[in-house]
């Protein structure tokens, strides 16, 4: 087996097919279908089915999957750290981060990094938590920026923000600017929130009826809204309240569009932590966009200074390398 075969089979796993890998890859169907039927035959086993019409894996080929995908990662691995040695700034460095975190804030941090670095190719995508472990985790992403630790242990997280949540309304509602003693006070309220999504971490309606349940409240009016940005507009209107990270409405606040409740007994956070891949390698503009993301969030953190943040590659501490 060697990497080419694997990454040509990931590519007809992920892409549905021959034909679609075919296209992907830039070869013919027959080069991809006779690829796949020797790492079959040397295999002994089959790795897809055709069940309806459709390309399906095998029992053998879902257990080879997390082998293929750790395999092909360390080969790009390898392949960046021999250019690495010739080649100190170039390269490309991909950075996959939740949706709600692709603001303002990371796109000041993307705009000075390329500045800086413009022989690096910088890429961004967006996904839910658990899909930016797993872009790291196959090695279609350098570094991630998600919601809470990855308990998995090929991924190292490092918590890099520790950001308190608020209650936020309209500038004209009753409450607006007010403190309450107890969030049971609230109660009935309309609440805007995300609808439960795997893989999300974002607060969602569940969260916040779990904080409502701990204050021996169990029913809630709420309304599920798949979009931050339409649910600041939603609470500027008046249609309900919305339990959010202070960035995440930083802008709203100082232009006095949207309004906070202090909740005396509330006590919640949201932890924003980079992924990177355990043992991987990291160029050095990989290095310096991780120092950069981690400056600009530390600034913004009334957590604890840097050696109380977590860095774990599941459970265990450990030291993060040096940067060089």
């Amino acid at each position: 087996m060697d990497s080419d075969a694997l990454n040509t089979f990931l590519a007809v796993h992920r892409r549905g097919g021959i034909s679609n890998a075919a296209k992907f890859l830039h070869r013919s169907q027959p080069a991809i279908s006779r690829r796949i039927a020797l790492l079959e035959q040397e295999l002994g086993v089959p790795l897809f089915e055709r069940v309806a019409g459709r390309t399906r894996l095998s029992d053998a080929g879902r257990v080879l999957i997390p082998y293929a995908e750790r395999a092909v990662a360390a080969a790009q691995d390898a392949e960046q750290a021999i250019r690495a040695l010739t080649k100190r700034n170039v390269g490309p460095v991909s950075l996959a981060v939740t949706g709600t975190l692709a603001d303002g804030r990371l796109s000041t941090i993307m705009k000075r990094f390329a500045k800086e670095n413009p022989a690096v190719t910088l890429s961004l995508r967006t996904a839910t938590s658990a899909e930016v472990s797993d872009l790291i985790r196959r090695g279609e992403a350098t570094i991630g920026l998600r919601y809470n630790t990855d308990r998995a242990g090929d991924l190292t997280c490092e918590q890099v923000l520790h950001e308190p949540l608020q209650v936020v309304c309209a500038p004209d509602h009753p409450r607006a600017g007010q403190r309450v003693k107890r969030l049971a006070e609230l109660g009935r309220e309309r609440w805007i929130a995300f609808p439960e999504i795997r893989g999300r971490r974002e607060i969602a309606a569940a969260h916040v009826f779990a904080l409502f349940l701990t204050r021996g409240l169990g029913e809630v009016d709420w309304t599920a809204v798949d979009s931050l940005t339409a649910q600041k507009r939603l609470v500027e209107a008046g249609f309900g309240l919305a339990l959010l990270a202070k960035s995440h409405v930083a802008e709203e606040l100082r232009a006095s569009s949207i309004a906070t409740i202090a909740v005396s007994d509330l006590d919640a956070h949201q932890d924003v932590v980079l992924v990177t891949r355990s043992g991987g390698f990291l160029s050095a503009a990989a290095e310096r966009l991780l120092e950069s993301i981690r400056r600009n969030y530390s600034a913004l953190d009334g957590s604890p200074g840097r050696d109380a943040r977590k860095r774990t590659p599941a459970r265990k501490a450990i030291a993060r390398r040096q940067v060089s």
